[in-house]
């Protein structure tokens, strides 16, 4: 007879919940890379009062014992029908994967979450990804096993990789992070000669923003943003009330010297909204961010001064302003102020293959290099059915960019 080698187990309770988020430490066990997440940054994607996907929408997660009755693994899976109804076919996901290298392991795991998403009218998977914004917790860690992440920026053993490709998911597409000293003579001959023509040319402005300021910056963030972003095909345009949100989200963490906007005659052309990186700090927390360690945690970004990375969130030109090096110019700007500040290297993430625009700009205008990647993975449940990955991102019919 056989002997069964895991069994899986819905979370239902308190303790399956403590297991759920435990289950890391073994995981990661004397990797010095490894930052553990803050169980409430995880915990809230699965509560229906803070996440709005809930609304049409459904999660569920699992862990596995061994034998022994010891958690080796975990995953979930969820789906949103707005959301899924955007692809070709239904499209649920799967993510918060954690397992020791077991394929027989992975295997249980992914059919649980396959089956789950079956029954919901679902057909194919993307996984490991978060049942939230893309900004965080998604993409598997492919390359850069070496360095430590970005905040809430997936992290995971190499093994990892096998054991979702010998299941059958494929590449859907690739995440680039790019990296770049904080130090000035970076950028090429070209790129200066760029910015001394805007610096000379009456009408552009460069600068750091103010928090007094933050409601006026908030609508210029979202002004770039819809020209920049909105005119691509999936992609939505903002609400004042996502960008208000978006802000207040930032505010307690803002460093007013990371936050560039660029203007032409006083109207809003670019941003470039950069962070202090808390994974410096949050490491010493193992998964806590009680309100003693939220006052440690201000202390060492305002006080101490312990980020001496920088996280670039996100950036946006309007289009009229492409191949001017607004980019550049934003980025120089910054760069005449780092010798004030502790930070010595910007890393910016979630740069997916499928936009060759946004590469070229960061490698040519920003001139960051290539320092890790991450992929996101698709499974399709008729294994009969083409595989495609995601399509090149292109401006909606009737935009001349």
């Amino acid at each position: 007879m056989n002997r069964v080698k895991y069994t899986l187990q819905e979370v239902k309770s308190t303790s399956d919940d403590r297991a759920f988020f435990d289950v890391v430490d073994r995981i990661y066990a004397g990797n010095p890379c490894w930052v553990r997440p803050t169980d409430d940054s995880v915990r809230k994607i699965f509560n229906p009062k803070s996440n709005a996907l809930f609304n049409g929408g459904e999660a569920i997660r699992w862990i596995a014992r061994n034998p022994e009755g010891e958690v080796v693994g975990r995953i979930a899976a969820f789906y949103n029908r707005e959301q899924a109804a955007l692809e070709e076919q239904p499209t649920g996901g799967c993510g918060f994967f954690e397992a020791i290298d077991d394929q027989e392991l992975a295997n249980l795991l992914f059919d649980a979450a396959r089956e789950w998403l079956r029954a919901r009218g679902m057909e194919a998977m993307d996984g490991p990804i978060n049942f939230g914004s893309r900004d965080s917790f998604w993409g598997l860690l492919v390359e850069g096993f070496e360095f430590q992440p970005l905040f809430e920026n997936p992290y995971n053993p190499p093994y990892y990789r096998a054991l979702f490709e010998n299941y059958g998911f494929q590449n859907y597409f690739n995440q680039h992070t790019y990296l770049r000293e904080l130090r000035e003579g970076l950028f090429s001959d070209s790129v200066y000669e760029r910015v001394k023509r805007l610096q000379e040319t009456p009408g552009y402005r460069f600068s750091y923003i103010s928090k007094k300021n933050l409601d006026a910056l908030t609508e210029d963030f979202r002004t770039v943003y819809n020209k920049a972003w909105a005119n691509f095909s999936g992609v939505k345009a903002m609400s004042k009330e996502q960008a208000g949100k978006i802000m207040n989200s930032l505010r307690p963490i803002i460093d007013e010297k990371l936050i560039y906007f660029a203007y032409y005659n006083d109207e809003p052309i670019g941003f470039f909204i950069m962070i202090p990186d808390l994974n410096r700090i949050i490491g010493r927390f193992n998964g806590r961010l009680n309100w003693w360690d939220k006052l440690r945690l201000m202390w060492a970004l305002k006080v101490s001064r312990k980020a001496d990375r920088v996280f670039g969130l996100t950036f946006g030109v309007a289009p009229e302003y492409h191949g001017k090096g607004i980019e550049s110019g934003m980025i120089y700007a910054f760069e005449q102020q780092v010798q004030s500040l502790p930070y010595k290297s910007l890393e910016l993430a979630w740069v997916g293959d499928f936009n060759p625009v946004m590469m070229r700009m960061v490698e040519n205008y920003v001139c960051a290099k290539k320092h890790k990647m991450h992929t996101t993975y698709r499974y399709l449940f008729d294994r009969t059915k083409e595989f495609k990955r995601c399509p090149s991102l292109r401006r909606k019919r009737g935009n001349n960019e």
